[in-house]
């Protein structure tokens, strides 16, 4: 098989990266930038997907070959020999490699709606930075037990997980790339016509005004709460593709930097509210954080401080900027009109003639 030239696999790194990302910032775009909630622990939702995938379907194949599914399967000496087998059979069924792939992704949805359901009972009715706190102890909590829960997706150390993508013949990161990227469109084209229906139009009038969406008969904590779990359900998406791309499940790479602190600067720079906004903030992000990562160290002789740190002086300084110049975003969020603007016309015209 021919290798392609370096640019191209950069190309496709940046791409995936923010097809991931997207998923993930529109999400919290979804419960902060519409609904008005302090999603302080985004990352929660990442992990429930990520382990998900990592701890049920590989189990349930090895089970069905007679291989060890129990604490075996998450053991670092007997893992990489069990999803080593289960690839081979991935390889040789194309049908059993969808069938798996769907529903994992199926069940990491579950599992995330559900975690953002039971993240929401406690906290639900708490306001500002009392929910956001909330969010992120508890964000916490799940990245450390997995950790040093061994048995769940081998703690500390890394575990394989079944290849979906096995039986494809050619460059499977390639073939893999551009499967993540249709469903980052997928969902946004999914989040846009979510937040342009009546209850998208509900979510923002209760970030607008609690007041008036109660007098409006709705039920604040039952709106918040489908929110969550909406907004859930979607980043454990992206926690399970990811898991499922890299090929295998490590707690400690779920951090709140990475999954909960990136996707803020990138809604932020895109437009908090703007679905277009997170497309262009999180692509402008990326490319730039992917940027440093190669040439930070070309850059050492003219900084005087370790490049290692460029990255995240860098980002924190953009946040800095945005908050000063562009608080509203590259692309801030325009107001969505529940009638078509030609029949608001129609009706202003209707009523000056009556005026007149």
């Amino acid at each position: 098989m021919a290798m392609l030239p370096p640019l191209i696999y950069l190309i496709v790194y940046i791409l995936t990266q923010f097809s991931i990302f997207l998923i993930v910032t529109l999400s919290l775009n979804l419960e902060v930038g519409h609904t008005g909630i302090p999603q302080f622990g985004r990352v929660i939702a990442v992990i429930a997907g990520a382990f998900a995938v990592g701890a049920v379907p590989g189990r349930i194949l090895a089970y069905f070959l007679g291989l060890p599914f129990g604490e075996e399967y998450a053991s670092t000496t007997s893992n990489f020999a069990i999803v080593t087998a289960i690839n081979n059979l991935l390889a040789n069924n194309i049908l059993l490699a969808f069938v798996y792939f769907i529903s994992s992704l199926f069940l990491a949805a579950v599992f995330g709606g559900f975690i953002g359901w039971l993240t929401s009972r406690p906290a639900i009715r708490l306001r500002e930075a009392y929910l956001g706190i909330s969010l992120l102890a508890f964000g916490d909590v799940f990245m450390w037990f997995g950790y040093n829960y061994q048995p769940l997706v081998g703690g500390s150390t890394a575990i394989a997980v079944p290849d979906p993508f096995a039986w494809f013949p050619g460059d499977r990161f390639l073939f893999a790339s551009a499967v993540i990227l249709i469903f980052a469109v997928l969902t946004f084209i999914a989040t846009e016509m979510l937040t342009r229906s009546p209850f998208g139009r509900t979510l923002k009038m209760l970030r607008d005004n609690e007041l008036t969406t109660e007098v409006s008969g709705k039920d604040i904590v039952v709106v918040r709460t489908r929110s969550l779990v909406i907004g859930s359900a979607m980043a454990a998406v992206a926690g399970a593709l990811y898991v499922m791309y890299v090929g295998r499940c490590n707690a400690s790479a779920f951090s709140r930097l990475t999954w909960t602190f990136w996707p803020w600067a990138y809604m932020m720079l895109g437009g908090t509210g703007s679905n277009i906004g997170i497309v262009l903030g999180v692509l402008v992000f990326i490319i730039i954080r992917t940027l440093i990562t190669l040439y930070r160290y070309e850059l050492s002789a003219f900084l005087p401080f370790d490049p290692l740190w460029l990255e995240y002086t860098l980002a924190g300084l953009a946040i800095i900027l945005i908050v000063l110049f562009r608080p509203y975003g590259l692309i801030p969020e325009k107001p969505t009109p529940t009638l078509p603007r030609e029949r608001i016309e129609q009706f202003l015209e209707e009523s000056n003639k009556e005026r007149d």
